[in-house]
């Protein structure tokens, strides 16, 4: 038995491990040994620093500054602002090339009116420059096929300016028709303001028939869009059509323009029991900046359907415009107006029209599921039509209290009316922000 009174301290200094200071409980160490304690063979123990996990080391949160590229050319790159005016005014190189020195002079404090008096290069030519040098840019970073940007190398950059708003794929398809056919600055602009607007057409007649990936049924449509503004027979609608089946790409879009210089297909037979296809009465979304690019618009007062009717007798019965500068004149003054594209339902309401303003889509009794209703709409009325003659028409018609509603010929009949306060011609809805037709962050310039 080994205990701990037979111990001595251990002096040797190779073995620090045993010390009389660490003894603390001596009756742990009593325990039988295998061996005996002369024979026991006491090896000093080795032990290594083991190191604390390292820190990660801290981000550095400075990043020093790395200019962009520089839009210049190499070759103009060391030029300072007097030379970069020099080749401004001497137009020296391409005009792809020099354009990217007007946005460098405007960040060294000129304007373009100094910029104009030193170059010659006006406001309008300087921003043509810098917008259409940025398409440009974009078709090559785009792939567009060589042969058609070697067009714009020496010139175009008119055409280029006018297809600024497009998405990347639908310049290249336009630069590609502009370039096969020839168009002018005019005609671009055109091709581009067709192809915008295209897919916000959906619920147009013949839309389906135009096909939006080809340039020239997306123009075609424009012009066959246009020819409805006109009376039917007219030289103006006619012109129209022959400009839409001439640009016209498509198989379908040719027949639908054929069929509609013949005279247009027949109506689709009237269902008795189903409203939405007995209602002949046109519903349209307005466009942001529709008013702006339309040819010709009407002029119309406005009456607001919470009021009484005696307003909508008041409102002046024919508002017209001439002059060498279309000066619109009525015959008595009135404070509400609006102005509304020439629509075909519009083209012949000259004398009568008014336009009611209701709060409330649900005026209108569509089906349930019809469209979507709570905004406010604006109905165009024909006031030289009172008369409750078709079942399927919609008329405006007094309520109690001297409101107005709009109701179908046939639910004023069962009431016992026979003449109403005018003829439902167009239902206009308000603009409306459209996902499918808003460039996204890849389109900008």
């Amino acid at each position: 038995m080994l205990s701990s009174t037979s111990l001595k301290p251990i002096t040797n200094p190779k073995i620090p491990f045993f010390s009389s200071f660490s003894i603390q409980n001596p009756s742990l160490l009593s325990f039988h040994l295998p061996f005996s304690p002369s024979k026991a063979l006491l090896k000093p123990i080795s032990a290594t620093l083991i190191p604390s996990t390292p820190q990660p080391q801290q981000q550095q949160l400075y990043q020093p500054f790395r200019p962009p590229p520089s839009p210049l050319p190499p070759k103009f790159r060391s030029l300072d602002a007097q030379g970069r005016l020099d080749v401004l005014a001497n137009r020296n190189g391409l005009w792809f090339e020099y354009a990217p020195l007007i946005p460098s002079l405007y960040q060294e404090g000129f304007s373009p009116p100094s910029i104009e008096e030193i170059t010659g290069i006006t406001g309008v030519e300087q921003n043509t420059l810098i917008v259409a040098s940025q398409v440009r840019e974009s078709l090559i970073q785009s792939k567009t096929d060589e042969d058609v940007m070697s067009f714009f190398d020496t010139g175009g950059a008119e055409l280029l300016y006018e297809i600024r708003l497009l998405s990347a794929s639908q310049r290249a398809e336009a630069v590609r028709y502009i370039v096969e056919n020839g168009l002018d600055a005019k005609g671009a602009q055109d091709l581009a303001r067709a192809m915008k607007d295209f897919p916000r057409r959906k619920m147009d007649k013949g839309w389906k028939s135009f096909e939006y990936g080809l340039p020239g049924d997306c123009l075609s449509f424009m012009y066959y869009r246009l020819s409805r503004e006109h009376r039917n027979p007219s030289e103006q609608r006619t012109a129209a059509l022959m400009q839409a089946l001439q640009v016209a790409e498509s198989e379908s879009a040719k027949k639908e323009v054929s069929q509609e210089l013949e005279g247009g297909e027949d109506e689709k037979p009237e269902k008795d029991d189903d409203l939405e296809y007995r209602v002949r009465v046109p519903v349209v979304r307005m466009q942001f900046g529709e008013v702006a690019e339309a040819t010709s618009v009407v002029v119309l007062p406005v009456c607001m359907a919470e009021e009484d009717t005696k307003e909508m007798l008041e409102a002046p019965l024919e508002c017209r415009s001439g002059g060498d500068f279309g000066v619109v004149e009525a015959e008595k003054g009135w404070k509400r107006w609006v102005v509304l594209p020439s629509w075909e339902p519009l083209a012949g309401l000259r004398h009568g029209g008014v336009v009611v303003a209701f709060s409330d889509a649900r005026v209108i009794p569509w089906k349930s599921n019809r469209w979507y209703k709570e905004e406010a709409i604006l109905v165009v009325t024909d006031r030289n039509r009172k008369e409750v003659e078709v079942d399927a028409a919609f008329y405006l018609a007094k309520v109690d209290g001297g409101r107005l509603k709009v109701d179908t010929g046939s639910a004023l009949k069962e009431m016992g009316v026979k003449e109403s306060l005018g003829t439902v011609v167009l239902v206009v809805r308000p603009p409306k922000e459209e996902s499918d037709d808003q460039l996204s962050d890849e389109d900008w310039e």
